[in-house]
């Protein structure tokens, strides 16, 4: 099972890092499959810690992607590194080990204590639209302009009968990264 999650790490100067990531759950580990290069990667290798937060804010999922990772943090209590303040819960994880891959490395971590913040109060399709759109734009240089379009099309439908605020404005960040990206591709 693959959970979207928000996953903060800093580096060895305390700098924090905040992304977006599928996150799988394997019995009681949670496996990191960061990209290489990435910026995730090298902080989890350098502290062999991480913080795995679960927000139903896709503002923070959309404003990752769009060059907006300034997000209110707060120490975590029992591994090095930053929680996210507006996330529903979070874990603090700790790396066991790694099988090392050119493309994705896999970093099994063992949860090392968790905390539930507020209520889950369930998802509407808006939320559903704009974590989907935020996927599509972090594969923009890998999926055909047609592609793009048509999952866009799609989820615009969810969108506009289900949308608060929030949503809508992480909505327009994202629709504003693909065209920007559509420009610069432009011959």
């Amino acid at each position: 099972m693959i959970f979207e999650t928000i996953v903060t790490t800093q580096n060895s100067s305390g700098e924090v890092h905040i992304a977006p990531m599928g996150i799988h759950k394997q019995d009681d580990l949670f496996i990191i499959l960061p990209f290489r290069p990435s910026t995730t990667l090298t902080n989890l290798l350098s502290t062999q810690t991480a913080i795995i937060n679960f927000s139903d804010d896709v503002r923070i999922f959309a404003g990752c992607l769009t060059g907006r990772r300034n997000w209110p943090l707060k120490m975590a209590e029992k591994v090095t590194g930053h929680v996210l303040e507006n996330t529903l819960a979070h874990s603090e994880v700790k790396l066991l080990r790694m099988e090392d891959d050119p493309v994705r490395p896999k970093l099994f971590c063992q949860t090392v204590h968790t905390v539930n913040h507020k209520p889950f109060t369930g998802f509407n399709r808006a939320q559903f639209a704009v974590l989907e759109a935020a996927i599509l734009v972090s594969r923009l240089d890998r999926l055909t302009p047609k592609k793009i379009e048509s999952e866009l099309d799609y989820l615009r439908i969810g969108l506009e009968k289900t949308a608060g605020p929030v949503e809508l404005e992480a909505w327009q960040w994202l629709m504003e990264a693909v065209a920007h990206y559509q420009q610069e591709s432009k011959p």
